[in-house]
């Protein structure tokens, strides 16, 4: 039972303590998608703790499926994970661990249940107000990520994801922007699309959701907002200029109340973007980078050597 325990006490540690260390950390902001794979890392790791434990508390509730996962192993590897005599303890573990996730796999389902349909009902939408040129093919549409410029004095741009992507500007972005700012604009929308953001998005919303309790995925929820915002404006600056970009993000951004005293929640940090952009902080070294990285993998590393130790402990 002890790699059982340790997995929890891990899973938990991970789940309480590392979320602050790495929302307090500042090189998030000047790395925004090494920041991305630092919480996806850290979030698999708590669910590779969580489906680990589950997996040794079965086999310490059923001796069935212990002799099953067991099985072909060498002599005294059994033995060392301490699991025979511990079926109440077994039973109540995975119990607890399989209905989290039963409603981990319920709350996905239904997030990309919704997200499929709003995004359905937002491509039919489109359609409506920018139907099908006469000559245009479906094939031709299904090119890539179709521009679609719709009237709308506001100036406006946006991506819709999916297998058919549509990328939207308004009529008032056009008179608005200029050329290199609109470039810009249609570059971060573009990065969106095809990064699959709003993959992680209902990934993560769908976590938040399942388990409004857990700290861990709730600022998982909330630095993806934040981040893949970040990383799609960084690839906008590198193609058209720092100063562009947040030129264009003045501009789409200026009739919203954004930069007022009291922003909209949602668009909160737009200012903040801006500022960032302006001040173009260049990137960390490699060799940070690198270790960053490295620090990010070792987390489901570790849990994986863990749930390994006593039968490895044993082997040596």
């Amino acid at each position: 039972m002890t790699a059982l325990l340790s997995l929890l006490l891990l899973g938990l540690l991970l789940a309480t303590v590392a979320p602050g260390l790495l929302g307090r950390a500042r090189w998030p902001e000047r790395e925004p998608v090494l920041a991305l794979l630092a919480w996806q890392s850290l979030v698999v790791a708590v669910l590779l703790c969580c489906v680990l434990s589950l997996l040794l508390a079965c086999a310490a509730a059923l001796p069935a499926l212990r002799v099953a996962v067991f099985t072909g192993a060498p002599s005294g590897v059994e033995e060392a994970y301490g699991l025979a005599g511990a079926e109440g303890w077994g039973r109540l573990t995975a119990a607890l661990l399989a209905l989290g996730g039963v409603q981990t796999a319920v709350s996905l389902t239904r997030e990309v249940r919704a997200a499929r349909a709003l995004r359905g009902a937002r491509h039919a939408q489109l359609d409506d107000r920018a139907p099908q040129l006469p000559g245009e093919s479906a094939a031709e549409r299904r090119g890539g990520e179709r521009l679609v410029v719709l009237e709308n004095l506001r100036p406006e741009a946006w991506s819709l994801p999916g297998p058919e992507a549509r990328l939207v500007v308004t009529t008032g972005a056009l008179q608005q922007l200029t050329d290199r700012e609109l470039a810009a604009v249609l570059s971060h929308e573009r990065s969106h699309v095809r990064a699959r953001h709003h993959w992680l998005a209902q990934c993560a919303e769908a976590l938040a959701t399942g388990f409004p309790g857990v700290g861990v995925f709730s600022a998982f929820r909330d630095q993806v907002g934040e981040l893949v915002e970040l990383a799609a404006d960084d690839r906008a600056a590198r193609r058209h200029g720092r100063i562009t970009t947040a030129l264009a993000l003045v501009e789409i951004n200026a009739g919203r109340g954004v930069f007022g005293s009291c922003p909209p929640k949602q668009l909160a940090q737009a200012p903040r973007r801006v500022d960032r952009l302006l001040a173009g902080e260049p990137r960390l070294p490699v060799h940070h980078r690198l270790r960053l990285t490295l620090a990010a993998l070792a987390a489901p590393a570790a849990v994986v050597l863990l749930a390994m130790a006593p039968g490895l402990g044993t082997l040596l």
